[in-house]
């Protein structure tokens, strides 16, 4: 209970004084400038997470087309098989 007694008194504390440092024209020009670079870093942040975004779509698109020849080529080996099977079967069966 105490820590969030110490966090309400601070984020208050926090919030006057960024309300007073803004009555200033030079403490007005620091917070457009914290504010600036706040932006810019979040930008930076989102465009790099975009673009691991689409890398990984590409990855996975990748391994979904693999796995889609992998089960084809399991399934016409398995079809193979079976024709095999059925070939010796049929070939004794005649004998």
């Amino acid at each position: 209970m105490k820590s969030v007694v110490w966090f309400i008194l601070g984020a208050a504390g926090g919030f006057v004084a960024a309300h007073l440092v803004n009555k200033d024209p030079r403490g007005r020009e620091l917070l457009a400038d914290v504010d600036a670079r706040i932006t810019e870093f979040t930008e930076r942040i989102q465009d790099a997470y975009h673009a691991q975004e689409a890398k990984i779509e590409g990855l996975v698109e990748s391994a979904k087309e693999g796995a889609a020849h992998v089960a084809e080529a399991a399934t016409d080996a398995a079809e193979a098989a079976s024709d095999a099977a059925g070939d010796k079967t049929a070939a004794k069966n005649a004998d």
